[in-house]
């Protein structure tokens, strides 16, 4: 009896903190391209995190390895201009690929799934400072917003992005010439939804282009860190 009891105990505290998790997931951003032969691996470790229900996975590919040969069809320079503001933030003169940034605060060099873990998990433990929900009705977003622990003075970037979970491409110049590769969680459109001065709760709504799967990310103006994100439900 007293082991059936401890058994269920250990359940409900594995259930309780996976929920935990999932409401507070933690955002790992790839800048990555198909122009580059250090990415793949970085690339098949994207796919690993697409999987997880405690982290949202985007891989944002970047244009400036295109004048090598190949044009990654998935770049788009909005990319590449938010690694560089993520650079200017973190008093980094250099971007490069793969570059891995979690929570908008800390980044790791190619695919250290090690370093990765250590990071997301510290990410876990901290304090959290906003609460975010998201709820879709055909292709309008409406989005909650609530502080829990924020600094004033401050404004929130509130932003959703959408995202292909699978994209496959057939590189046959640069780098990576001959490789047929699969790219996950590819993110293709982002908006603002608004701005937040994180004082009171707050409720955003947008319209949606497509019916690709979505996120929100709450973060701080100027590319600073993101401090709350869900998936669109």
């Amino acid at each position: 009896m007293f082991r059936s009891a401890a058994v269920t105990a250990l359940m409900s505290w594995l259930l309780a903190a996976s929920a935990a998790a999932e409401s507070d997931p933690v955002v790992v951003e790839l800048f990555t391209s198909q122009g580059c032969s250090s990415c793949p691996p970085a690339d098949r470790l994207m796919h690993d995190l697409a999987k997880r229900d405690d982290v949202i996975g985007l891989a944002l590919h970047v244009d400036y390895w295109d004048y090598i040969g190949w044009k990654d069809e998935y770049a788009d320079p909005d990319h590449t201009l938010r690694q560089r503001a993520y650079a200017r933030e973190g008093g980094r003169s250099m971007i490069y690929t793969p570059q891995m940034v979690i929570n908008g605060q800390h980044d790791v060099v190619g695919a250290q799934s090690r370093e990765l873990d250590r990071l997301i998990d510290a990410h876990f433990k901290a304090t959290p400072e906003a609460s975010v929900t998201a709820t879709r009705t055909a292709d309008e977003v409406t989005v909650n917003v609530t502080p829990v622990v924020l600094p004033e003075g401050e404004t929130y970037d509130v932003r959703i992005v959408q995202y292909s979970p699978m994209r496959h491409a057939s590189i046959r110049r640069g780098e990576l010439a001959g490789h047929d590769l699969d790219y996950a969680n590819v993110v293709e459109k982002w908006q603002m939804a608004g701005q937040w001065d994180g004082a009171a709760p707050q409720t955003f709504s947008a319209q949606l282009g497509s019916d690709l799967p979505a996120v929100v990310l709450v973060q701080r103006a100027g590319h600073g860190p993101i401090v709350a994100a869900t998936r669109v439900k």
